[in-house]
């Protein structure tokens, strides 16, 4: 047995079978990730799919696929050696066999069927068994790729659960550290405005005190003047008048009518009055309101977003993520979590330490798998530090390219009027200005590279 014979008698139909039709290569083709497929399957799952990448690893083919010669030989001459195979003869007869009997469960011959051992057996063809044992052959091949399929499918939807968890407790986290912020700054307040409450009866209590020592004295010489006064009575009248009259008009110099002073109470409205008004109002300087909020579900695994979902950077590191639909999985890009269909909207991204910034708005259909997103539907403006060649400007009409290095850009977004105005904030300078028929959502995007921020607004 020679080289080539050993070899193909150590293949298997499997071995050469196309992994998307499940059948012996029929013109195949190979990718640059070592994968072969038949030519006619590949082209067709690459139609259905709108992508260049490979049906097993979903690596994107960067070049067109190349005749696989020596595995379309392999394929031809293990065909031809199984079409070869020499027909089986009745052992009895010397005849072909080319019946079947249903009930032995064996090939016969022709003059087997007369004999008497077949009596009231029921016979078919063998070619037609055959054909239809491939028909099932086909059809349980079918069945285990869809198995296989559906495991694969099974394991997404295993991480898609525990990604929902993660995400559920990650959540939960912020949601107690950002309320514990606003309990913190509540039981701060409290404080304060207690501790005004104190200072305030200290300090009357304190006027009170000194008010009473002087009421304290006058009633010491008020008794005194009574006393000297009931002395005096006992003096002939012309020294008591003269000394009474001298006395009565000093007590009256020193110490006038009393009464409690003003002031001496607590001023209870100035704590109590439009007080949760007056706290939400100083809130205002902690508390911001940010207009556009990155969608984690649509971040590229290359991308890291801030635990408040308003920045976005990029990660060397390809984190596990589902692949749910809503996800980008060719371009490092991020959508924001709410979508407009009408009205006036602006927000204000940080480019400063971006080397690179691409951002703009996109249709809620516009596809995010594969290398179709930049095709339609996507109104943006770009900056590269060093531009290269191939920018996304040379062959996206709806991205304008601007030259110098900005610290802000805003975007202004007009649903009715269908326009996406960019603008520089620092110096109210106009970049560029699209025009468009929105028939779709719009919601904004953003490409992940270096680092952007999306900027509070002012709340008053």
């Amino acid at each position: 047995m020679d080289t080539e014979a050993v070899k193909m008698s150590s293949l298997s139909e499997e071995d050469l079978s196309c992994p998307v039709c499940q059948e012996v290569f029929k013109d195949p083709v190979i990718l640059s990730c070592s994968h072969s497929f038949c030519r006619e399957c590949l082209q067709h799952f690459w139609r259905t799919q709108r992508t260049q990448q490979c049906a097993v690893c979903r690596r994107i083919s960067a070049h067109e696929p190349l005749s696989n010669l020596v595995l379309k030989n392999v394929c031809e001459s293990f065909s031809k050696e199984r079409n070869e195979k020499p027909e089986e003869i009745c052992s009895l007869h010397n005849k072909k066999l080319k019946l079947f009997c249903l009930e032995d469960k064996q090939p016969v011959c022709l003059v087997c069927v007369t004999s008497h051992q077949h009596d009231q057996h029921t016979f078919r063809p063998i070619g037609e068994l055959v054909q239809a044992y491939k028909d099932i052959e086909t059809a349980m091949k079918s069945l285990k790729g869809r198995l296989k399929q559906y495991k694969n499918s099974k394991e997404e939807f295993e991480k898609t659960i525990q990604h929902a968890t993660a995400q559920t407790k990650h959540t939960e986290i912020q949601i107690k550290l950002q309320f514990g912020k606003l309990h913190q700054f509540l039981r701060d307040e409290e404080a304060a405005t207690i501790s005004a409450l104190k200072d305030e009866e200290e300090q009357n209590k304190q006027m009170m005190k000194r008010k009473l020592n002087e009421m304290n004295t006058r009633i010491f010489e008020t008794a005194h003047t009574i006393k000297r006064t009931e002395q005096m009575l006992k003096n002939n009248d012309i020294c008591f008048i003269k000394d009474f009259l001298v006395s009565m008009e000093r007590f009256q110099s020193l110490f006038p009518d009393p009464h409690i002073p003003s002031g001496a109470l607590i001023n209870v409205s100035q704590y109590l009055g439009n007080l949760r008004y007056r706290v939400w109002k100083k809130m205002q300087d902690i508390v911001h309101y940010t207009p556009v909020i990155l969608d984690p579900n649509t971040a590229h695994p290359h991308l890291i977003l801030s635990d408040d979902l308003t920045s976005v950077r990029e990660s060397e590191d390809k984190r596990q993520f589902p692949n749910n639909p809503e996800r980008f999985d060719r371009f490092p890009c991020v959508l924001g979590s709410e979508g407009f269909r009408s009205g006036k909207h602006s927000w204000v991204v940080e480019v400063s330490y971006s080397f690179y910034w691409n951002l703009g708005v996109t249709t809620a259909s516009n596809q995010r798998k594969g290398r179709d997103f930049y095709d339609t539907n996507v109104w943006s403006v770009e900056y590269y530090e060093n531009p290269p060649q191939d920018s996304l400007n040379s062959t996206v009409s709806t991205c304008f390219t601007v030259t110098q290095k900005l610290e802000c850009v805003k975007v202004e977004l007009d649903c009715d009027e269908g326009t996406v105005s960019f603008s520089d904030p620092a110096t109210d300078t106009h970049l560029h200005t699209f025009t468009a028929t929105f028939t779709d959502t719009v919601f904004p995007f953003f490409w992940g590279f270096s680092y952007q921020k999306i900027l509070p607004t002012n709340m008053q």
